[in-house]
């Protein structure tokens, strides 16, 4: 099944380049945008490929509310003891940073775009020439929001957390639909931080199968293990949550990397794809001088004419530039023709 490249600002993401690595600031730079654009120059100096911001806020997330699920009250999140409207007032990016923050990112080297919340933010960022879309998992049932993203004619990355075959389906057809024909799946396990049990990489190769697209991995766990692992599975997009430092204490800072982190990311996930290569049997031409030291068939005690050849005489030793091991049967019993010195490689003239 072949699927064509895509290309994002400079980059091209396919099977046969090596994994665009995104660098999520989301609200880890704390209202500061000073503070966040030393986190695009961090990213920038680490390799990654690109910087993405999120454009919503509160207002076009939620209402303000704190009853029920409103207030989070989960013992196991990361937010519990906030309302969603309070959280998001702290974590999102004010519109009037982006345009500034774009064109910083640019002049960096590295492709800033985003992911929008709402058909308003669609509208804003192509006036900024976002030149990708990011639609995170819990935006991916957010139909008129897919719609609208498709018709801008731009590629489109969509993390699949929170989503059934099902879902994700409904998600890829509202799109194609409405004329998205780049498309890119994440894996994503929408837990904060994720664990690797829960992250099932096996299921990269059969979303591309069975989607048709290209397929990478929206990773919350802690570390690189995991993502690294995804190349090997076909991973051609991998997104990491990023930050300076995570005792900073941004809103998704606990499962953030930090530089040197996504920067050993960046240097391994090109190892990674280096070494996927092909399907190979073949000694290769690099190889080749180590044949020389593969074993072989020797004369490992001095032989005298018209002696036999015997399990104490004849041994399968390195190096390899006597008869190949499969002989050495066939050579114990017969007579050698010459004296031989012990450290002489076994070969037919030396027999009778």
């Amino acid at each position: 099944m072949y699927i064509p490249d895509i290309r994002i600002g400079s980059k091209i993401i396919g099977l046969r380049h090596k994994p665009f690595i995104i660098a999520e600031m989301s609200g880890n730079h704390n209202q500061s945008i000073e503070l966040a654009k030393e986190i695009i120059d961090a990213a920038a100096a680490t390799g990654a490929d690109a910087i993405k911001l999120q454009t919503y806020t509160p207002d076009t997330l939620t209402i303000h509310h704190d009853k029920g699920l409103f207030y989070i009250n989960d013992e196991n999140s990361l937010w519990k003891g906030q309302t969603l409207y309070d959280l998001y007032k702290v974590a999102y990016t004010p519109w009037e940073w982006h345009a500034e923050l774009f064109d910083y990112a640019r002049k960096r080297g590295i492709i800033p775009f985003s992911s929008p919340f709402d058909e308003t933010a669609v509208d804003f960022l192509e006036e900024l020439e976002c030149p990708a879309y990011k639609i995170a998992s819990f935006e991916n049932n957010h139909l008129p929001l897919l719609h609208k993203v498709a018709q801008t004619g731009k590629p489109v990355i969509v993390s699949t957390g929170l989503s059934t075959a099902g879902g994700i389906a409904e998600t890829v057809s509202t799109l194609r639909e409405a004329g998205c024909k780049e498309l890119i799946l994440l894996k994503c396990t929408s837990s904060y931080p994720a664990t690797p049990e829960n992250t099932n990489l096996l299921t990269i190769p059969h979303m591309r199968d069975f989607f048709q697209c290209h397929v990478g991995l929206s990773d919350h766990t802690m570390g690189i293990g995991v993502p690294l692992a995804s190349i090997a599975l076909g991973a051609c997009v991998i997104e990491k949550h990023f930050t300076l430092r995570r005792s900073d204490g941004g809103v998704d800072s606990t499962f953030s990397l930090e530089p040197e982190e996504l920067q050993s990311l960046v240097i391994e996930s090109e190892r990674g794809f280096q070494a996927m290569g092909h399907i190979s049997y073949e000694v290769l031409p690099q190889e080749k001088n180590s044949l020389r030291f593969k074993r072989s068939v020797y004369v490992v005690k001095d032989i005298k004419t018209g002696e036999r050849f015997t399990d104490e005489n004849l041994r399968i030793i390195r190096p390899g530039d006597g008869l190949h091991p499969r002989y050495l049967q066939e050579l114990i019993g017969r007579t050698a023709v010459k004296d031989i010195a012990k450290g002489t490689p076994a070969s037919w003239d030396l027999i009778n």
